[in-house]
């Protein structure tokens, strides 16, 4: 049995009943905290992940700051792509950038089977201090991007709002996708175990980019993948997968062996149920602009989403990452709001 003095988050996972909601925040480590700013002054992007002592301060930052049930380490998804030697730098107020991007066959073969445990070495050493630094207070989230979000990401070069050239380079280059996606998908696998065996109580899978792809297309290009990672790692951890914008496959996610789906804002709760057929742990959906609201607004949507879900396998968080732009009371409201139900 659990050791943590706050285990409500993986009672959730586990479809146990529980007194109120557990409630995490997507991106609570980081960007709208003062304390993270500090940092952010001081370090380059990549040296806030890859240093071990910075990622766990900023990943236990919210747990004090935010009253948060659940932490998630500080980290990125793209460090997946740099584990398979392709470079990706942080460009400030640009976002990634992959100088190299793949866009052939013979780049795809290029890429080196890693041992991801030596690679990302610093990663793990990040979930050791933190653990350490949590003390048993909270659950632990590993996470990685799903591979179609992190071939995106490869194949594009940089952020995009529609992803052409990765769509064009998997409706052109089949072949060379689905060998670059299963790369992806072993190196993720591996990386997700390791996480796994250095104390991550629970893992996420982030498919941000899967809303872009047509419902056949997604079971072709995101969903096969995501599946094998759950199928390799469902017996020994938690596992929930939050596909933005992919509410139309709902239905088929729930059927893989998850502890819980994330679900975002475009859905109402009742047709996530419904699609889920009110089997599975779902874990969202308040629309992150909300924090903006006035606090007795942010207050109310938060009761009337608990109102919507039930308290049943049920975890509150936002329907994607948390904006910078929003004040660290107004997420501390929506969080005791949550905790107050």
């Amino acid at each position: 049995m659990s050791t943590l003095k706050n285990d409500l988050f993986l009672k959730a996972l586990a479809g146990e009943k529980v007194n109120r909601p557990p409630v995490w925040m997507m991106r609570q480590a980081g960007r709208y905290l003062p304390d993270f700013m500090k940092l952010k002054a001081k370090y380059s992007f990549f040296d806030r992940v890859e240093t071990p002592e910075l990622a766990s301060e900023i990943t236990v930052m919210p747990i004090h700051q935010v009253g948060v049930d659940a932490a998630i380490l500080f980290s990125d998804i793209l460090v997946i792509p740099q584990a398979l030697e392709v470079e990706v730098q942080m460009v400030p107020g640009k976002g990634p950038y992959i100088p190299n991007p793949i866009r052939t066959m013979e780049q795809v073969q290029a890429i080196p089977d890693i041992d991801v445990k030596d690679r990302l070495s610093y990663v793990y050493q990040a979930i050791d201090m933190t653990k350490d630094a949590l003390a048993n207070e909270v659950p632990l989230i590993g996470f990685a991007g799903s591979p179609w979000t992190i071939l995106c990401y490869m194949v594009e070069g940089q952020g995009s709002k529609t992803f052409d050239k990765a769509k064009e380079f998997c409706y052109s280059q089949p072949e060379a996708a689905h060998l670059l996606l299963q790369k992806i998908t072993d190196a993720t696998i591996a990386y997700l175990k390791e996480k796994r065996a250095h104390g991550c109580d629970a893992i996420q899978v982030f498919d941000s980019w899967g809303g872009l792809l047509s419902p056949n297309d997604y079971e072709t290009f995101s969903l096969q993948y995501i599946r094998q990672i759950v199928d390799a790692l469902h017996t020994e951890v938690p596992v929930i997968v939050f596909g933005k914008g992919c509410w139309f496959a709902l239905e088929q996610m729930s059927q893989m062996p998850v502890s819980a789906l994330g679900v975002d804002w475009t859905i109402s709760p009742q047709m996530a149920r419904e699609f889920t057929k009110f089997n599975t742990t779902l874990q969202g959906n308040f629309d992150p602009a909300r924090l903006l609201s006035p606090i007795p607004e942010i207050e109310r949507l938060a009761k009337q989403m608990v109102d919507d879900f039930g308290t049943y396998k049920y975890i509150a968080n936002l329907g994607h990452g948390i904006l910078p732009n929003v004040d660290a009371d107004h997420a501390r409201a929506f969080v005791n709001a949550i905790k107050s139900y």
